[in-house]
């Protein structure tokens, strides 16, 4: 990478980990300590947790757009505005209406669409997975870091000190993009980053498309559901005291790190995808069970929720491999701005429907409705086709008449190992699906007529 690249990468994953990071940190203990929050009721309770996944799934496809036609820093700089502002309000509110308010500003700064876009911009053609994959890694950094630091921070400064300490990050993550990301910047349509409106009827009516969107939703709706009402098994029926739940998930966490990382491995490597991921649902279901049937132990909780994780992790994973993997060429972006729309509105359905089956039945019956909401997406599951195992890689080709892209097409797809190709000649790139191990590169490069080698840019 060059020192721009390398700036605009740990620039933007910093700020993606900053907003995850603000947004995840109340997970584990809002639970235990919103009912000191005026009107607070366990279904506003788990409104109130899932509301910034509503907004966001709203507005994460059209923030993309609107940097397309507006720019990515202005763009950017309100959503991460909209963040801060949001915290603010959560911060001052001594009711839940107020919290849940909050929150829905928080997710109206929707800029994932719109960061990946600009890390496009800022990145070359053989360096974007670098930064794609870094930006990644954030998320999941945050995601860790926010389970055992949420308990901590709310034993020291409180629920409102962490809503504080939310809009701080989003006032240091404007001050990092003014400082790190270049006030003149070229922005162009990637449709392997960005969502195309031209494609969103083609996407929404591949099956195989909406089972993995569909999965993502269930995945995040029982992740927050679990989360209303895991706490508080942990304090009130398991006996630990809330300053001490990070005693569990860390070591949680490590194991269930440690546990998955052969598994995607073996998943990718050895080709065993669709077994791998269905016994990912399966173990996501039956940890579930578990947390129903031994949430009156400290440490069958914490066996179960190893299990939980290992699964989620895994299935976190392994979704956007599949989607990269199962999306034409040249709709990857479109297809992956849809993943991400049902990925957030799953975590506003799990917050209410956490919120209101533990009001309306209790702690338990929680538990084993997401266990019955995996089994659906276990059915589900069993119909996906077995994934081709092809990798989604860019070419520039020069800029071309319909004739001519259409006459290259033909050339790339004789290449061996080229599966797919679609040539967009106005913008001189050549979108295409390979298998890695098969792919004469040369010939390839030689069709083309480019000296641009070959760009892996997703699994």
């Amino acid at each position: 990478m060059t020192p721009l690249e390398r700036r605009a990468t740990v620039t933007l994953s910093g700020l993606f980990a900053l907003r995850m990071l603000g947004l995840f940190l109340i997970l584990p203990v809002f639970s235990l300590y919103a009912h000191d929050l005026r009107g607070s009721t366990p279904t506003l309770i788990g409104l109130a947790l899932g509301a910034y996944g509503l907004t966001q799934a709203i507005l994460q496809i059209p923030f993309g757009i609107w940097s397309d036609r507006f720019g990515r820093r202005p763009i950017i700089l309100f959503g991460l505005a909209m963040f801060a502002v949001g915290g603010l309000v959560a911060a001052l509110s001594d009711s839940i209406y107020g919290v849940i308010l909050g929150r829905a500003l928080q997710g109206a700064g929707s800029i994932a669409a719109a960061i990946m876009a600009l890390a496009a911009d800022l990145t070359r053609e053989e360096q974007r997975t670098k930064a794609m994959a870094a930006i990644g890694m954030s998320i999941g950094l945050a995601f860790a870091v926010a389970l055992v630091g949420g308990p901590i921070l709310a034993h020291w400064i409180g629920l409102s000190g962490i809503f504080w300490f939310t809009a701080v990050s989003g006032v240091l993550g404007i001050t990092a993009f003014q400082i790190g990301i270049p006030r003149h910047l070229h922005s162009q349509i990637h449709r392997d980053a960005e969502a195309d409106p031209a494609q969103f009827g083609d996407v929404l009516r591949d099956g195989q498309l909406l089972r993995l969107n569909f999965g993502i939703m269930i995945l995040q709706m029982v992740l927050t559901a679990s989360f209303v009402v895991l706490p508080l098994a942990l304090r009130d029926i398991a006996g630990l005291d809330a300053s001490k739940h990070w005693h569990v998930y860390l070591p949680v966490m490590v194991l269930s790190v440690l546990f998955m990382t052969p598994l995607v491995i073996v998943a990718e490597k050895y080709r065993r995808m669709k077994p791998i991921f269905l016994g990912a649902i399966a173990a996501l279901g039956l940890s579930e069970l578990g947390m129903f049937e031994l949430h009156n132990s400290l440490y069958g909780l914490a066996a179960v929720l190893t299990l939980f994780f290992t699964a989620v992790n895994l299935l976190e994973a392994t979704l956007p491999s599949l989607v990269s993997k199962i999306a034409p060429p040249d709709r990857k972006g479109t297809a992956m701005g849809f993943y991400s729309t049902f990925q957030f509105f799953g975590a506003f359905l799990g917050g209410m429907l956490g919120g209101w089956l533990h009001g309306q039945q209790g702690l338990g019956v929680v538990f084993m409705a997401c266990m019955a909401i995996t089994l659906v997406w276990f059915g589900l599951a069993m119909s996906m086709r077995n994934p081709r195992y092809l990798s989604s890689h860019l070419l520039r080709v020069g800029v071309m008449d319909e004739q001519g892209a259409r006459m290259l097409v033909q050339k790339l797809t004789a290449v061996r190992g080229v599966a797919e190709a679609v040539v967009i000649g106005d913008e001189g790139m050549a979108y295409l699906k390979v298998d890695k191990h098969a792919l004469d590169e040369q010939a390839l490069a030689e069709v083309a007529g480019s000296k641009t080698p070959v760009v892996s840019i997703g699994l």
